[in-house]
C-alpha cells in the first residue's frame, strides 16, 4: 500500500481550505483518508500553517510519502517562518494609469508652488 502525506481540498467554491492528511495513494483527493495530520488555510494574511511535526514524522518513518506541495509546508512549519502575499504585478494599463496619475500630481504641485 503506497501511503502518502497530501492536502485534501475543502471549503466554498473558490475559497480553498486544506487538511493535511495521510491517505492511500489510490484513494481520491478528498476521499477517505487515515490520519487528518494537520491544516493550511492559504486565504489568510499571513497563511495558517498548523501541522503536527510529530505524527508527520512518525508517518514519514513508516514509509510515507509527502507530496511536492506538503514537503514544502512541512519545511516551513519547522522553520517557523511567515508565508507573506506576493505583491500582484500590474498590468501594463494599470501602470500606465498609475503613471499619469503621478504625472498629473506632480504638475499640480508645481503649478501650486508657481502660484506662492
Amino acid at each position: 500500500m503506497a501511503v502518502k502525506i497530501r492536502l485534501a481540498r475543502h471549503g466554498a467554491k473558490k475559497r480553498p481550505y486544506y487538511r493535511v492528511v495521510v491517505a492511500d495513494g489510490r484513494m481520491p483527493r478528498d476521499g477517505r483518508y487515515i490520519e487528518e495530520v494537520g491544516r493550511y488555510n492559504p486565504l489568510t494574511n499571513p497563511k495558517v500553517i498548523d501541522i503536527n511535526l510529530e505524527k508527520v514524522d512518525e508517518w514519514i518513518s513508516k514509509g510515507a510519502q509527502p507530496t511536492n506541495a506538503v514537503s514544502h509546508l512541512i519545511d516551513v512549519a519547522r522553520s517557523g517562518e511567515v508565508i507573506t502575499e506576493k505583491k500582484a504585478k500590474m498590468s501594463k494599463k494599470a501602470a500606465a494609469k498609475a503613471a499619469a496619475a503621478a504625472e498629473a500630481a506632480a504638475e499640480a504641485a508645481a503649478e501650486a508652488a508657481d502660484a506662492e
